[in-house]
């Protein structure tokens, strides 16, 4: 699943893409693609992209219609842009055509979806208002406060998009593994030290990450369908049964909370 500094590379292209550029078509194949219900295509068609921003994993692009196009990518979800016209791959499902190109919205697994909102509404969507705080939008003292203040394994906690959001599988264990922490310890246990450790760690590598353009693990590809290049520096996530390159320990894998803990047991602790 496409991670903060993957969603934070797309939202950054499409800045530079489509900032002051007019909507003037759309044309939807699947309509479940839609969270709630399929838009009126008055209130998209004609619109200019005013902004891009990005909230945990979502994509908003606001519009001149006084509308937000909300985009969650899901497991496979892609934006492409292509030339105008060019002919959709399979399992497209939403294509955009603005004045000189088209964007196109693609998933295999269809885990992602898109939905038109007001801007009047947005601060009413449940699941952008359920959204813990960014790790670059949080001060260090609040981000310990608000781990300490569980008592949850860390790797669960910071998969919890309602504690802190954008981290998934990927970044928490290469930010857990920089910090020390092992995936199992107990958030309201760890010092004030080593939390302060984390939240340095998670800000360095989500960095990184972003300067790379992302991890491409499997389906994951930039705007233009380029690969990320982050998976290369990897340190745990992957590499079970590979020693690590800070101790030559053997990287264990784990089922935490039934989602993938991958660590070093020497160095984690």
């Amino acid at each position: 699943m496409p991670e903060l500094p993957e969603v934070q590379t797309i939202v950054d292209d499409l800045k530079g893409k489509i900032r002051g550029v007019r909507i003037i078509g759309i044309k939807t194949t699947t309509k479940s693609i839609w969270r709630y219900k399929y838009p009126r295509k008055a209130n998209i068609v004609g619109a200019t992209a005013s902004d891009v921003v990005r909230r945990g994993k979502y994509i908003l692009i606001y519009l001149s219609k006084n509308n937000v196009l909300i985009v969650h990518l899901g497991m496979t979800g892609k934006l492409i842009f292509t030339e105008s016209g060019s002919k959709p791959e399979k399992h497209t499902h939403v294509m955009l055509k603005f004045t000189n190109f088209d964007i196109h919205y693609n998933d295999i697994r269809r885990f992602g979806f898109m939905d038109l909102v007001s801007i009047d509404d947005l601060e009413k969507i449940t699941y952008l208002t359920k959204l813990g705080p960014d790790p670059f939008e949080i001060e260090r003292r609040d981000f310990i406060s608000i781990i300490r203040s569980k008592k949850r394994m860390m790797k669960q906690l910071l998969l919890d998009q309602n504690v802190i959001s954008g981290l998934g599988n990927i970044y928490s264990d290469e930010i857990l593994f920089k910090a020390r922490i092992h995936p199992r310890a107990t958030s309201s246990k760890i010092s004030e030290k080593r939390l302060g450790n984390l939240h340095a760690a998670a800000l360095d590598i989500l960095r990184n990450a972003i300067k790379a353009r992302g991890s491409s693990i499997s389906n994951y590809v930039d705007g233009s369908g380029s690969r990320g290049e982050y998976q290369n520096s990897h340190l745990v996530y992957g590499r079970e049964g590979r020693p690590c390159k800070k101790c030559g320990a053997k990287i264990r894998r784990e089922v935490i909370g039934s989602r993938s803990a991958h660590f070093c047991p020497r160095c984690q602790r």
